[in-house]
């Protein structure tokens, strides 16, 4: 918490910064989160230096892959938002990967079997038919996913509870999701996680950051509910609440009926 600030300063200070991208150096000292045992960024690294064409979808700014230290000869990434796909190209094409903009509706703009290897990390939605599509015989999806009742505490706080919103990202569901488009599930991990938010103002930019969390959000409408949130972290000190990732590992058989 910083002296002296105001319910209000925090907020117009969280809704006046950009959220373009998938940099969280904003939170430093504001909050904390928890990462997943398994090490995302490193596993892609390994699959992305083993196959001969790849494939990342919501890229978002390139943050993640730009962190991988060799791509395949064909590296190609997605990403919807305009601001973030501009962030995107200037990240990764000098290293030699197409980003492509896209909708936020399918189809993939590729060709049928281009991919040995697609990606994604907490995607808003997963194209699974566009996904086993893209993907060649014997290629794989592998992907963290947001988790089923991820940061409930936070999103009951402003919402109230949505089973519905979370039960998409229950494992069993997207399970039966991969396999109704062809796809066999390999691997399927989940963890529940720790966050912090120090101040308000964290909370807000959180939500702006991470659109899945409350959709379409935007602080004015919740700003009770961001007041009594804001109170409770005054008194306490910090608010916790535990994110849920899913690790998915999905192959495409390598003939049909396998």
């Amino acid at each position: 918490m910083t002296p002296n600030h105001t319910f209000e300063d925090y907020v117009a200070e969280a809704v006046s910064v950009s959220v373009e991208g998938w940099d969280f150096s904003w939170l430093h000292g504001r909050a904390t989160e928890q990462r997943p045992s398994w090490g995302y960024q490193r596993l892609i690294g390994r699959r992305l230096a083993s196959v001969s064409a790849a494939l990342d979808i919501h890229t978002g700014g390139g943050e993640v892959l730009a962190g991988v230290p060799k791509f395949p000869p064909t590296m190609v990434a997605t990403e919807s938002w305009p601001p973030n796909a501009a962030l995107a190209t200037a990240r990764l094409h000098p290293r030699g990967v197409v980003v492509v903009a896209t909708g936020d509706q399918p189809p993939l703009p590729f060709a049928a079997e281009a991919f040995d290897l697609v990606t994604s990390r907490h995607p808003i939605t997963v194209w699974w038919n566009e996904i086993a599509r893209v993907l060649r015989p014997g290629g794989s999806y592998f992907a963290q996913h947001p988790g089923p009742a991820t940061v409930a505490e936070l999103v009951t706080q402003i919402l109230g509870p949505q089973p519905q919103l979370w039960a998409r990202w229950e494992p069993h569901t997207q399970r039966a999701e991969a396999q109704a488009a062809g796809l066999q599930i390999v691997d399927m991990r989940m963890e529940k996680l720790r966050a912090e938010f120090f101040d308000i103002g964290a909370v807000v930019y959180f939500l702006r950051k991470l659109i899945w969390t409350v959709p379409d959000f935007t602080a004015e409408p919740y700003l009770a509910r961001l007041r009594e949130l804001h109170e409770r972290i005054v008194a306490d000190g910090r608010f916790v609440t535990h994110p849920t990732r899913v690790l998915i590992e999905a192959r495409k058989p390598s003939v049909l009926g396998a």
